[in-house]
């Protein structure tokens, strides 16, 4: 095969990638007819090989020295971008139900826990550790799944994942002590996390800026509804039948879903798609082909990449005040979310005197204030989407207006249910508190995630990676001290004191709208990422007339991101010639999670110019 006309090469290039700025609108409306292909041959095959792409002409000579460079071709049914459109939203309806379900087996045990106490004759504050160390597995697992997702695909991470997610849930079904209980929870949370930290990848692999808005709003309640119905079908399902068949209903609606995703989601990741392509095409002809990502950014070790995700989080940690503050702030409400789980049962149950089944039914509240805040922070990218308009581009800083309404809603939530608690007065008024207190928390997640990742591009993976670990640690702790802190402060000041943090950190989104561009400035990666970009787009923000492969391939690196509920951060491979700001995406669960650390092809560029941070893995 000889080297394709440029002609040839740029109209793929074009649709696959979106590397030709000047025709990538068009390209985009024309919409060309991509044949069908079984939903097996997607999901078995997966690297794609027909006659089509066969006898399709790749630049290079198909030798090691020049090997033949393969891309998507411009029709290409097995390019996740151009899956049909109930394809791509079944998927979408799959993974945010994996993500769901990962989200109600965190919190469902609390429902039960009055059952672990009687079994097995333990203290409250270890019963809850059921909850705790599932939510510690949180911290542990992305470090693990998000590097082996990099090197093999999503699909490959999250069949072995989930998999062994049901084993460790149905081996607690048989749990004959505590310790046998808390250890398998605590494993199952740390495999259950590669679906919180993978499942929003899938979305940004799938959809374009443009489409993800409505993928993203139906995604993003998936991480926040579980925590919210969780505990109500527990306390029922406990008190009516016991934790054995609560943790049998974690486990069989797990597998479920496990088993569903299994035979209907396809791996979406492109360089792995191309890699695996590239491969087939090698052994078919006997000639060397490798893919375009694979050039653009070099395949890592196993070590290079655990070493990414183990060391960089903790350097940008300690010394980037933006990340600190925010992982901190972050931390302390997704804590006191938790800390409500063991809260819950001591205000309605305990001082009420409500049945275990009713007394889970107030998280209504906070599954009703959730919404709310998912609601209303769809409906505020309306305002963000008018200045990207306005100004060809907007400031990480005009994420926050929604941070800075939820950080005033948090504490006032907070302290109305903290002094309107008492038995004395009607109970939808603490309901009504903890549903203010929910709403403000997503508003605040959501936007400060999304600030992070406008400041950090090149580190955003990173970034998320630090803030997951910190607020599953206190969402590990919170629930652990809740019971001591009730006894001993009573439930008015007890509650209380989540509202004295919240009102602490309630400046920070407010210093950071206002001082956030000088305070970046002087943090040495939020620098670096900003200079970049702007080696990338051209000082003003725009792309430029620029679409050599270096910036085409630093745009891939920040183009399209989006984060999740829980924080978990999805690039797309699709190139785009827009700020990263005009993304289009809302923010949403991972709900959740998913720029990746897209660092590779960026800190390529810096080392050139010898910019990388020594402290970078």
């Amino acid at each position: 095969m000889a080297e394709s006309s440029s002609s040839t090469i740029n109209a793929s290039a074009e649709v696959g990638t979106g590397t030709n700025h000047h025709h990538h609108h068009d390209l985009e409306n024309q919409k060309p007819h991509v044949p069908r292909y079984s939903h097996w041959n997607v999901l078995l095959k997966p690297h794609g090989v027909s006659d089509a792409v066969l006898q399709h002409k790749y630049p290079g000579n198909g030798t090691a020295e020049s090997p033949f460079v393969i891309d998507w071709l411009h029709v290409d049914p097995h390019n996740p971008q151009q899956f049909s459109h109930k394809r791509k939203w079944g998927i979408t309806l799959l993974v945010a139900l994996a993500t769901f379900a990962v989200a109600f087996d965190s919190a469902a045990y609390s429902g039960g826990v009055r059952q672990v106490i009687a079994k097995f004759g333990v203290s409250q504050e270890v019963a809850i550790l059921g909850v705790s160390l599932f939510v510690l597995g949180f911290a542990i697992g992305p470090m693990l799944w998000a590097p082996l997702s990099e090197l093999y695909g999503r699909q490959v991470v999250f069949l072995g994942t989930n998999f062994c997610l049901t084993a460790f849930l149905g081996g607690s079904i048989a749990s004959q002590n505590m310790a046998t209980l808390v250890i398998l929870r605590c494993l199952a949370g740390c495999f259950g996390a590669s679906t919180m930290t993978n499942s929003g990848g899938v979305i940004a692999d799938m959809f374009s800026a443009e489409e993800r808005g409505s993928a993203t709003a139906v995604f993003a309640l998936a991480p926040f509804m579980g925590p919210s119905l969780g505990p109500i079908v527990g306390g029922f399902l406990g008190e009516a039948s016991g934790f054995r068949w609560l943790e049998a209903l974690m486990c069989i609606f797990t597998g479920i879903v496990w088993l569903m995703v299994v035979l209907m989601v396809p791996e979406t990741y492109s360089p792995v798609l191309l890699r695996k392509r590239a491969t087939k095409l090698t052994q078919l002809t006997g000639k060397i082909y490798v893919s375009k990502l694979d050039i653009l950014r070099p395949r890592k070790s196993v070590t290079e990449e655990f070493k990414v995700a183990l060391v960089r989080p903790w350097a940008l940690i300690f010394r980037e005040p933006i990340v600190s503050l925010t992982s901190v702030y972050i931390a302390i409400i997704y804590g006191t979310l938790y800390m409500l789980f063991a809260a819950y049962p001591i205000v309605f149950q305990v001082h009420r005197g409500w049945s275990q089944g009713i007394g889970g039914l107030p998280f209504l509240g906070v599954l009703v204030g959730m919404m709310s805040g998912a609601m209303y922070y769809l409906w505020d990218n309306r305002r963000y989407m008018a200045i990207v308009n306005a100004r060809g581009a907007a400031r990480p800083e005009d994420r926050l207006p929604p941070a800075i309404i939820g950080s005033f809603l948090i504490p006032i939530g907070m302290f109305w249910f903290a002094w309107t608690n008492s038995p004395s007065i009607h109970w939808i008024s603490c309901v009504m508190g903890g549903g203010v207190f929910a709403a403000g928390l997503v508003l605040v997640f959501l936007s400060m995630l999304n600030y992070l990742v406008d400041s950090y591009v090149i580190y955003a993976a990173s970034v998320l990676a630090a803030n997951s670990v910190l607020r599953s640690l206190f969402g590990t702790a919170f629930p652990l001290f809740t019971t001591y802190m009730y006894d001993d402060l009573g439930i008015h000041w007890a509650s209380s004191i989540p509202g004295f943090l919240a009102l602490a950190c309630l400046p920070c989104p407010l210093l950071f709208y206002k001082y956030g561009e000088s305070i970046r400035l002087k943090c040495k990666f939020a620098a670096e990422a900003d200079a970049f970009l702007k080696k990338l787009m051209g000082s003003d923000g725009g792309s430029g007339g620029d679409s050599s492969e270096e910036s085409t391939s630093g745009q891939a690196a920040v183009g399209h991101g989006a984060v999740d509920g829980m924080g978990g951060y999805a690039a797309d491979e699709k190139r785009d010639d827009r700020h990263p700001s005009q993304n289009g995406a809302t923010g949403t669960p991972s709900l959740p999670r998913e720029l990746p650390d897209r660092n590779d092809l960026s800190e390529k560029a810096l080392e050139r110019d010898g910019n990388e941070p020594s402290t970078s893995a």
